[in-house]
């Protein structure tokens, strides 16, 4: 019988970087066949200065990147790697800009960024990317949203769960493509597990501003961490105790999945700012479980 939540997530309209995670999320299930489907249309919508999957208006400059793991080997990609390693607008430093005509650094561009450029052979890429907007966004493990390089200072200094959970992920994710990284990177993935596990809620989620008890609950971030866990454990760069907490993770989530495969209570689409559904939460409950099968072998 079909997967309800993957059919919910096809049938869902999707901007440049819930197309990429989609692709992930059907890698990692297997389906590499509806991946690559995913993946011609991201270069249907390829934009002429080597962005993927640019519908409309497109005004990010780095969520096309996330449908290149799809497109290795593809001629494409190296449209989309040069945009991003040589033409992207970035900091003094190297630290990518998340959209174009502005220059703020978004921790949703580590998840973006960081697994294509372990996969496609640039680590020391990967880590600078890391590392900038670490030392920018992130305070005791936990991520604000934005940074205004003009400024110097935060533009959304809320610990928002979902910016952690980018982090978390994109590390995850490229560690699994490039284990050489795990001295550089493994260690700060934990650093935002335990600091996001630390806040918790009873009813197994967590706030959509962590630190903030005020804030609606949040599942999207549950499923984000969740993945993270059960990857590192998989992968062997986290304790085998992490395992259980990502499986209870998991299990907070089930109850919220409707009959219909919508994953319901997380940052809903198109602004993210309250409660509703998306594109990408649907891809991280399957990202989520298939990386939960992982551990059974």
């Amino acid at each position: 019988m079909p997967d309800p939540v993957l059919l919910a997530l096809l049938a869902m309209q999707r901007h440049s970087w819930e197309q990429g995670v989609a692709t992930h999320a059907l890698l990692d299930l297997g389906r590499a066949d509806l991946a690559r489907l995913l993946a011609h249309d991201a270069v249907v919508h390829q934009s002429a200065d080597g962005r993927l999957g640019t519908v409309g208006e497109e005004t990010g400059s780095v969520n096309g990147a996330a449908c290149g793991e799809a497109l290795i080997g593809h001629p494409a990609l190296d449209a989309q790697l040069d945009w991003l390693l040589s033409r992207a607008p970035r900091a003094a430093d190297g630290t990518l800009f998340h959209v174009v005509g502005g220059r703020e650094v978004w921790a949703d561009t580590v998840y973006m960024v960081v697994p294509l450029l372990a996969a496609t052979g640039h680590p020391q890429e990967a880590v600078r990317q890391v590392d900038g907007h670490r030392e920018r966004l992130c305070a005791g493990g936990l991520y604000a949203a934005r940074w205004d390089e003009d400024t110097a200072t935060l533009a959304a200094a809320e610990h928002w769960g979902t910016g952690s959970g980018w982090v978390a992920a994109g590390i995850a994710r490229a560690l699994r493509h490039d284990p050489s990284l795990r001295p550089a990177l493994a260690g700060h993935a934990r650093e935002v597990i335990d600091a996001c596990l630390a806040l918790r809620r009873p009813d197994g989620l967590f706030g959509n501003v962590l630190d903030d008890p005020a804030s609606f609950p949040e599942a999207n971030i549950a499923q984000m961490l969740a993945y993270t866990m059960c990857t590192g454990v998989a992968d062997g760069w986290l304790a085998p105790s992490y395992a259980a907490v990502g499986r209870s993770l998991l299990a907070s989530v089930a109850p919220l999945v409707t009959a219909d495969g919508l994953v319901t209570q997380v940052c809903g689409a198109p602004m993210f700012d309250r409660p509703g559904t998306s594109a990408e939460a649907q891809s991280f409950h399957l990202l989520a479980r298939a990386a939960a099968a992982r551990l059974d072998g």
